[in-house]
């Protein structure tokens, strides 16, 4: 029995193993391409119902998280089924493997936001390059599994997350262009990266 257990532990490990060797095929251009659209939108809602963010921040911050929900709930859908066609019986392994490279990113940028809001509201002018450095750092640790080119997306959040800083600084904290700009056009990078050589989405 014990023998069998070992055998059965063997495979799940090789079977890990092959999953994180494995170009993943689960993102789609056309997920990527519809949360440029809901960044975009919800600048623009921001625009509209929060025009002083500086002294609203519990409103700026339900906007965007519930933003960044909405966001990796389209894309998360949308990786399980593609998932399923591209990577049959590996699917699980690869969705895990794909969550491994994501989520230590993601636990940061929400444990970061808890603390700044909670402790340190006066630095929450920082919050939306910081998001886009966080993320950044995601999708580096995802480019091993990913098609070369993507790496221009992690090198685009950095860079914009940089920028962010730097420019709001002195003012202009928590704009609505803060957000939408650099999360639309990020997105839709990846869309035109993913179409282009992810294998677009015709799997």
């Amino acid at each position: 029995m014990q023998d069998l257990e070992d055998a059965l532990n063997d495979i799940k490990s090789m079977r890990a193993q092959i999953a994180r060797s494995t170009q993943f095929r689960g993102y789609s251009a056309t997920a990527f391409a519809a949360t440029a659209l809901l960044a975009i939108a919800a600048a623009a809602a921001q625009a509209y119902w929060i025009p002083d963010p500086g002294t609203e921040l519990t409103a700026f911050l339900a906007l965007w998280i519930g933003t960044a929900a909405l966001a990796a709930a389209i894309i998360g859908f949308d990786v399980i089924a593609r998932s399923r066609r591209a990577h049959s019986g590996l699917a699980d392994e690869m969705i895990y493997a794909a969550l491994e490279q994501l989520l230590p990113a993601a636990v940061a940028g929400a444990l970061l936001t808890c603390v700044i809001a909670r402790y340190a509201p006066q630095a929450a002018w920082m919050l939306p390059g910081l998001w886009q450095i966080l993320l950044s750092l995601g999708v580096f640790a995802s480019c091993r599994s990913l098609p070369g080119p993507l790496i221009l997306v992690a090198v685009w959040y950095l860079v914009s997350g940089l920028t962010c800083l730097a420019l709001t600084a002195d003012g202009n904290a928590l704009a609505p262009w803060t957000m939408g700009v650099p999360f639309g056009a990020g997105q839709l990078l990846a869309a035109l990266l993913v179409y282009r050589f992810g294998g677009g989405d015709g799997d």
